[in-house]
């Protein structure tokens, strides 16, 4: 047998070990591969669309690439760290330093070369379902018709191929510094109790307490401003969470004899706190990346939904506005009138003045428009009427900069031009004239007593049915012919703008859900890796505690309650982080997210869960294998 086979060998005969390593390093590479297609896509590169699509795809595949290095020198250095008796023994019987660096690099080459080879392999093999999916979800004007990706090939094969060889090296340097004695004792070395400290325990509870806090109080674009203040603080408490805290909290519980001796707690709870500790850097890690991956996720869905509620039920092909003194005015309205002719669009024309008033407090003149106008509109969009008192008034999209630029409008009464105080009924979101922001509804009782304006201007919309099919064609006709804000008019075509909008978002949330799943499966792997380390360990526990009379069913039941605890201690943590994290959004935004947030949680949570289920039957058919 040659080096070389006995280097190949010991890959297979660790295939368990190896494999959630080969698996994920595979995964890798087929997303950097799939970003490398898109990107060199000739029909990406030569369409308009190159520069919003193709640069950020480019940019994603090298961020891939740069967590896979930390993962990959990780995950060796975990399986290393398993072997280390192995190793012991190996230079014992006389391998010399040279040549046990030699094997773990020809090893690491093997598994490198293998994922490498079977990303490209499978990327390739699905490509053109790619295409198809990403020219849908890109929202990409070019057809991205199958081609033989020969130059995301040479890229991907190169790059990792020096990933591979670059931590193989460093690896066998780190290896190179253990002394014999160390390696042959690997991780049967014996423990002693683990220490905790009381009041780096009681740190974690309140930089917690007080990260969570800041990020639940404070208002709007307030948590931005407090993200590098909050984000340190729960790391800092996530970490001593770990390390400190929860071997504390398992401490105590096993001081608690009601506890500890009922049932099966004793054979679960008498080497967790050793496990724990052992396991809170790892467990730390996989909290804080799978928190950016919920985080990100969610706030891309979020903002992806956000997008389109403004367009939701939208009965505007095209709406203008228009100020004293614009006079382009006539002009704009023949030249929309002509687009609308040429596409065979019909479309209903209501127009009507506002009037803006100067309120005390207010940074700007506010519009303000009576109750019977406001209906004629929402009544033509099928939308609730209002029917106000004469001492109410309601404000009608604040939106978010609104509300802080005039954050008097908000309170439960506001002023009014006369001067008068009125009642602010609940908040209003509506399409009714959505080219105002912030404007406000009089009864017409109230109105009629306005004077001065400071300003008036004119509002047109036509209208048809949601979602009509001519919508985006008569925007794309008018682009280039009405700018789409002036000093004295604004014009928007909704349908062709949320188009667009999609189109320069698509790349964003395509990129932010690979890139997070790769991050989400990777912390998964980590896991598996430390669970999968002590193995043998467990098996030589369990082998022992069944002479003594332990059931295959009681056996079942201690392995997987103490695999759920490892392995959903860190994911829930990161749950936690993720609502929070979601809920501060919300508040941000002033928007109700539950639905997205849940959504997003649950569907993450789900698949750890199936995972978890994957890796308990294969961890418990290995401990009965050697009883």
């Amino acid at each position: 047998m040659t080096f070389r086979q006995f280097a190949f060998r010991n890959v297979f005969r660790n295939k368990r070990l190896y494999a959630a390593y080969f698996l994920s390093s595979m995964f890798s590479v087929i997303v950097f591969f799939t970003f490398s297609i898109f990107a060199y896509h000739p029909a990406i590169i030569a369409s308009s669309d190159g520069s919003s699509a193709g640069g950020p795809l480019s940019v994603a595949k090298w961020i891939i690439y740069v967590f896979s290095f930390f993962f990959v020198l990780y995950s060796m250095s975990a399986f290393l760290k398993s072997r280390s008796n192995e190793f012991g023994l190996l230079i014992l019987h006389g391998m010399s330093p040279l040549q046990q660096r030699r094997m773990i690099f020809l090893e690491n080459i093997i598994i490198g070369f293998g994922a490498t080879i079977g990303g490209i392999a499978l990327g390739t093999a699905f490509a053109k379902g790619i295409l198809l999916l990403g020219e849908n979800v890109l929202q990409l004007e070019a057809s991205l018709d199958f081609y033989f990706p020969l130059q995301s090939i040479w890229i991907t094969l190169l790059s990792y191929s020096i990933l591979f060889v670059a931590i193989s090296f460093f690896i066998s340097v780190v290896l190179r510094q253990k002394e014999l004695i160390d390696l042959i004792k690997g991780t049967k070395r014996q423990r002693s109790e683990p220490v905790s400290s009381i009041w780096l325990s009681l740190l974690s509870a309140v930089l917690m307490a007080a990260g969570y806090w800041l990020a639940l109080t404070v208002q709007g674009l307030e948590s931005l401003v407090l993200l590098p203040v909050i984000a340190p603080l729960v790391i800092v408490a996530t970490y001593f969470l770990f390390t400190q805290l929860s071997v504390k909290i398992i401490q105590s519980l096993k001081k608690e004899k009601l506890f500890f001796w009922r049932g099966r707690n004793l054979i679960l709870m008498s080497d967790l706190s050793y496990r724990m500790k052992d396991n809170a850097r790892t467990f730390f890690l996989v909290a804080i990346v799978s928190t950016v991956s919920f985080s990100a996720i969610g706030a891309l869905y979020i903002g992806k939904t956000l997008l389109n509620k403004g367009f939701e039920n939208n009965h505007y092909i095209v709406d203008y506005s228009s100020k004293a003194g614009n006079e382009q005015e006539q002009e704009h309205i023949e030249i929309i009138k002509r687009a609308l002719a040429d596409n065979s669009v019909e479309a209903k024309l209501m127009d009507t003045t506002i009037n803006y008033y100067d309120i005390e407090g207010a940074e700007s003149p506010v519009a303000i428009i009576n109750q019977s106008t406001f209906n004629r509109f929402a009544g033509a969009m099928d939308e609730p009427l209002l029917d106000l008192g004469n001492d109410e008034v309601v404000l009608v999209n604040v939106g978010l900069q609104m509300a802080y630029e005039n954050e008097q409008l908000t309170h439960t009464r506001t002023l009014m031009p006369d001067g008068a105080t009125k009642a602010l009924v609940t908040p209003l979101e509506t399409m009714a004239l959505p080219r105002e922001r912030g404007y406000l509804v009089a009864s017409d009782e109230l109105y009629a007593g306005f004077q001065n304006p400071v300003e008036a201007g004119r509002y047109y919309g036509w209208f048809a049915e949601p979602g009509h099919e001519k919508a985006i064609a008569v925007g794309k006709s008018l682009a280039g012919r009405i700018a789409y804000q002036d000093l004295l008019y604004s014009y928007s075509s909704p349908a062709y703008e949320q188009h667009q909008l999609n189109a320069l978002y698509a790349p964003m949330l395509f990129i932010g859900l690979f890139v997070g799943i790769v991050f989400f499966v990777s912390a998964g792997s980590f896991i598996y890796y430390r669970l999968y380390s002590d193995l043998d360990e467990d098996k030589t526990k369990f082998k022992t505690i069944a002479k003594l009379g332990l059931s295959d069913k009681e056996l079942e039941a201690v392995l997987t309650r103490q695999l759920a605890i490892l392995f959903f201690a860190p994911i829930l943590v990161a749950l936690i982080h993720g609502a929070v994290a979601l809920t501060s959004l919300s508040k941000m935004l002033q928007y109700p997210i539950v639905y997205e947030s849940v959504t997003v949680l649950g569907i993450f949570l789900a698949v750890q869960a199936v995972y978890y289920l994957v890796v308990r039957h294969l961890y418990i058919k290995q401990i009965k294998s050697v009883l």
